[in-house]
C-alpha cells in the first residue's frame, strides 16, 4: 500500500492570504517613487548651495536652513529607501514583509532633526553674546530661492499622505520652509539695518517650531515601532466587547497593534461554552471586530472551560 505525502509548501503558500483572512497583504503594492526621488534630488542640490553661500555670507539663520536641507535630503533619502523596501512581499525569513521600515526610517529622521536643533540652538546663543557680521543681501536672496525649493518639495511630498514616513520627511520640509523665511526676515533686518542679533533670534525661533513637529512624529513612529494599541481604537473596549460575544466565556492573552499605519491586527484566546460552536462563534467575533472596530487581521484560539486548546484560526 502506497503512501502519498504533500509537497512541502513554499514560503508563497504559506503568506497567501485565502478566503476569510485578512486583506492586507503585509506589503505595498502601488506606491510611487517618482515624487520622492524628484523631491530628493530638488532638495540635495539647493542645500549644495545654501552650504555654500551660508558660509560666505557668514548667516547662521542661512547655515542653519543649509543644514536643515541637508538633513532633508538625508530624510528624502531614507523614506525614499524604506518606500522601496517595504514593497517588497513577505519572505521565510520576513513573515510580516517590510512595511516598519517606513516607521523605522521616519524614527531616524526625527532623531536627526533633534540634533540639529540641538545645534542650532547652541551656536544661535554663542552668537547672541558675540555677535558676528552677516552679508544680509546674500541671504536675503539665497533664503528667497530656497522658500521656492522648499514650497515645490512640499507639494510634491503633499500627495502621499498615507505614509508615516512621507508625512515626517514632509515635517521636515515644512520646517525647513519655516528656516526659508525666518532667513528671509534676518537677511532683510540686517540688509536694511544692520543688526546682526536677529539672524540667531530668528534661528532659535525657528528651531523650537521644528522641535514641536519633530516630537510628534517621533511619538507616533515609537509607538508604532513598539507595536502599541493603534490610535482610534480601545483596548479594554475591544476586550469587553469580545466578552459580549454570544457563546464566549471569558478574554486572555489579546494583544492588539498596527501591522502597518492603518492596519490593525488582533490575536488573544477565547473561552467558549461549546467548541463546537466554534465556527459559528468565530464568524460573530470577526463580523463584531470589523464593524465596531475596523480590525481584520484576526487571528483566535479557542479553549474549553478546562483551558485546552481546540486550535488556532
Amino acid at each position: 500500500m502506497s503512501s502519498e505525502h504533500a509537497a512541502p509548501p513554499t514560503s508563497d503558500h504559506l503568506h497567501a492570504h485565502l478566503d476569510g483572512d485578512a486583506r492586507y497583504g503585509h506589503y505595498i503594492e502601488a506606491r510611487s517613487q517618482k515624487a520622492m526621488a524628484f523631491a530628493l534630488a530638488l532638495t540635495l542640490l539647493f542645500a549644495l548651495v545654501e552650504v555654500v553661500t551660508g558660509v560666505i555670507s557668514n548667516s547662521l539663520a542661512l547655515i542653519s536652513d543649509a543644514g536643515h536641507m541637508v538633513t532633508d535630503a538625508a530624510a528624502l533619502g531614507l523614506a525614499l529607501l524604506a518606500q522601496v523596501i517595504a514593497k517588497r512581499p513577505p519572505s521565510s525569513r520576513h513573515s510580516f514583509g517590510f512595511v516598519r521600515a517606513e516607521a523605522l526610517a521616519a524614527f531616524v529622521n526625527c532623531l536627526a532633526m533633534l540634533l540639529l536643533v540641538a545645534w542650532i540652538v547652541y551656536e544661535a546663543v554663542q552668537r547672541l553674546t558675540h555677535p558676528e557680521p552677516v552679508q544680509g543681501g546674500v541671504v536675503l536672496i539665497v533664503a528667497a530661492l530656497g522658500a521656492c525649493i522648499n514650497i515645490a518639495v512640499a507639494w510634491v511630498l503633499s500627495r502621499d499622505t498615507e505614509s508615516i514616513n512621507t508625512r515626517a520627511a514632509l515635517v521636515n520640509v515644512m520646517g525647513d520652509l519655516l528656516g526659508s523665511v525666518a532667513a528671509i526676515a534676518a537677511g532683510a533686518i540686517i540688509y536694511f539695518t544692520g543688526w546682526v542679533r536677529i539672524d540667531p533670534i530668528l534661528s532659535i525661533f525657528v528651531s523650537l517650531l521644528i522641535l514641536k513637529s519633530t516630537v510628534g512624529i517621533l511619538r507616533e513612529s515609537y509607538h508604532f515601532l513598539m507595536e502599541g494599541v493603534p490610535h482610534g481604537i480601545d483596548y479594554l473596549q475591544v476586550g469587553a466587547d469580545l466578552a459580549a460575544v454570544e457563546g464566549v466565556l471569558s478574554v486572555h492573552d489579546l494583544h492588539v497593534w498596527d501591522m502597518s499605519p492603518g492596519h490593525p491586527a488582533l490575536i488573544g484566546h477565547l473561552e467558549i461554552a461549546d467548541l463546537g460552536e466554534w465556527p459559528i462563534v468565530l464568524r460573530r467575533v470577526k463580523e463584531m471586530l470589523l464593524a465596531k472596530h475596523g480590525i481584520d487581521h484576526v487571528t483566535l484560539q479557542p479553549e474549553a472551560l478546562d483551558g485546552k486548546p481546540l486550535q488556532a484560526v
